[in-house]
């Protein structure tokens, strides 16, 4: 059985589903109701968002939450 000892390190690729969609933080954030901050927060790797907010971004993005949020392995156990 693996022991996680560390904090997980989710690491996540909204910004590049923002580049390659052409839209702004700002305009993401009115989509899925929730302030530019938390966008930037989320993107920065300084907040990770509830499980309903994951799937928010993944509807909006019509993809699978683990396409936009996944683990830095080698960060994340021991």
């Amino acid at each position: 059985m693996i022991k996680i000892k560390n904090k997980l390190q989710i690491k996540n690729r909204i910004n590049v589903l923002r580049a390659e969609r052409k839209i702004s933080q700002e305009s993401l954030a009115k989509a899925i109701e929730v302030t530019r901050a938390t966008i930037s927060s989320i993107e920065n790797e300084n907040y990770n968002p509830s499980l309903e907010l994951a799937f928010r971004l993944a509807l909006f993005f019509e993809t699978e939450v683990a396409t936009i949020f996944y683990l830095d392995k080698e960060n994340s156990h021991d």
